[in-house]
């Protein structure tokens, strides 16, 4: 059985270009679709025996599911919910970790079509008591695996009324119930619902809380169609095989999980390959990947610098084809080094938590280190200065995507209960990132940093990503956060916040090297005037630099 994608393409055979591609691709105008029963039980009826998650463990525990397994593990996980009276509509927050439970839960929600919200497991009881609240969450699905969720979980409870059910998986716990044991006992025979009461298209799956960096997290809703838009992201930027091995580096929290861990690797036919570690171990992760033949790779920039930090010779990594970054400044000295020990280019995109993979680096084109490639063809992507109109190659603008032809699968419905914070996020028949960048005349996109984070000096416009970059490629600096901070003569300076690497000390020769350094890399009015070392940067709980924060600080100190 061919993967599934190709059903949902409007076109035949390969593309040999990225204007072939950009002009020529697709998707087809489906009249109903349902992710899990489209594609989970299509492939668990018509090829039941392809894999679907390979999961481990540092303890060496192995858990396999083809697709049969999945889709009657998620017919009794359905079952289960039924029985507890979760139904189409109802909100319900999912707390697995990197948990195996967490695929057939969430395939069993999305067949019942009560909305899932996937949430970290670092979240505290306000974070828990904020999102219940704010999305009228009727059941909470946790774990209590090496985390104090559950916790969390039991103290917000009390000031939730719309919280019916508290249900814990993989231990007993008093005021919770037994998903193991409700599991256990549920038939994995499912009656798919008919009529209205079966959720596809237009209706709502899936809500995401973004990380806050600026604020209190906002409710990012998707509907049904939503995973046909990550054919893009999966296909065209990981380029996973059929029949092959991905893994993405993420939590099932974060919307990067369903961009790498579900939806549009299984419509390209890839297995996915789940590590449910609780810290990054770089050896671990190299380990994964020789022992179970990993065929396709995804992580941020810091996980390939740890990486490439270990001795290579000792493992054997020839089963990798495909690796693509994205989520924070690619160092070009990262991507030179990366590709000298592997054979293999770093692929970058660009995308949000309310859309798939927007900007990217597709396999026809060549790969600029550090820029977020070209749009992908399902998007209308531009550039524009604060009047909206379009800005030239070299003018730096704000990334919208034009919607005046409806909203393309993989753009998420709308901010959930908050229209007026929908209808200002597409006003003008444009959708506003709130993200900056420039575009070169090869037409590639180059990410210059959140509208709000960008600094103005002496009438210069300075984006952080280029600076950060630049402080990251010298070797001292672990993690770095450049803001903007009142000065009487410039309006703005830049200044640095910065970790350093074990073995480094601050000195005042460090900050002058530091600064010389990067006015070696970039314009010399961006280097930092300001630079303060600290042990550790301020952070959302996706570990998102809370920038912020910093400039609140900066303006209270002056």
């Amino acid at each position: 059985m061919q993967p599934l994608f190709r059903e949902y393409l409007d076109f035949e055979g390969d593309f040999i270009s990225y204007d072939d591609f950009n002009k020529n691709f697709r998707l087809k105008k489906v009249s109903s679709f349902n992710f899990a029963y489209d594609v989970v039980d299509r492939y668990g009826t018509e090829d039941p025996d392809r894999p679907a998650l390979l999961w481990t463990d540092p303890e060496g525990d192995v858990v396999r599911y083809d697709f049969r397994r999945m889709m009657l593990d998620s017919n009794k996980a359905a079952n289960y919910f039924k029985s507890l009276g979760i139904r189409k509509g109802d909100t319900v927050l999912v707390i697995l970790k990197r948990h195996h439970e967490f695929w057939p839960v969430i395939i069993a929600l999305h067949k019942i079509g009560a909305i899932a919200i996937p949430a970290t497991h670092l979240l505290t009881a306000k974070d828990i008591r904020y999102r219940v609240q704010s999305a009228k969450v009727k059941a909470v699905i946790c774990t209590e695996h090496t985390t104090c969720v559950a916790d969390a979980v039991a103290e917000a409870a009390p000031d939730c009324p719309t919280l019916e059910h508290k249900i814990l998986v993989r231990a007993e716990r008093e005021g919770f119930l037994s998903y193991d044991r409700g599991f256990a006992a549920a038939s994995d025979v499912w009656e798919k619902p008919t009529g209205a009461d079966y959720p596809c298209n237009d209706d709502l799956m899936l809500v995401y809380f973004t990380s806050g960096t600026t604020g209190q997290p906002k409710m990012v809703a998707h509907n049904f169609y939503y995973p046909l838009g990550h054919i893009i992201t999966s296909v065209y930027w990981q380029q996973v095989e059929d029949g092959g091995l991905h893994l993405t580096v993420s939590e099932t929290g974060w919307a990067k999980s369903v961009w790498g861990k579900l939806y549009g690797q299984w419509l390209g036919g890839s297995c996915v390959f789940v590590y449910d570690f609780d810290k990054f171990k770089a050896t671990e992760i190299l380990s994964m990947i020789e022992k179970f033949k990993i065929t396709t790779y995804c992580s941020p920039p810091t996980m390939y610098r740890f990486m490439l930090q270990e001795d290579f010779s000792g493992f054997d990594l020839s089963s990798l084809k495909h690796c693509s970054v994205a989520g924070e400044p690619l160092n070009p000295d990262i991507a030179a080094e990366w590709e000298k020990r592997t054979g293999i280019a770093l692929r970058e995109a660009f995308g949000q938590t309310e859309l798939v993979a927007t900007l990217a680096t597709f396999p026809w084109m060549k790969v600029n280190p550090g820029s977020m490639g070209k749009p992908a063809p399902l998007f209308d992507v531009d550039l524009v200065d604060a009047d909206g109109n379009s800005c030239p190659a070299g003018v730096t603008g704000e990334m919208v995507i034009r919607v005046h032809h409806g909203r393309p699968y993989g753009m998420f419905a709308g901010y959930y209960l908050n229209p007026e914070m929908t209808e200002e996020a597409f006003s003008g028949n444009l959708y506003h990132t709130k993200d900056l960048a420039w575009k070169d005349e090869w037409g590639y996109f180059w990410y210059v940093g959140r509208a709000d984070d960008v600094i103005k000096s002496s009438g210069y416009r300075i984006g952080p990503f280029e600076v950060e970059s630049a402080m990251l490629e010298h070797p001292a600096v672990l993690e770095c956060a450049i803001t903007g901070v009142p000065d009487p003569l410039r309006g703005q300076i830049v200044k640095a916040t910065v970790v350093l690497k074990p073995g480094w000390e601050a000195s005042d020769a460090l900050i002058k090297e530091l600064q010389d350094h990067v006015k070696h890399l970039t314009a010399p009015y961006k280097y930092p005037r300001k630079i303060e070392f600290v042990s550790e940067l301020p952070k959302t709980i996706s570990g998102k630099i809370r920038r912020f924060e910093l400039r609140d600080k900066a303006k209270q100190e002056s």
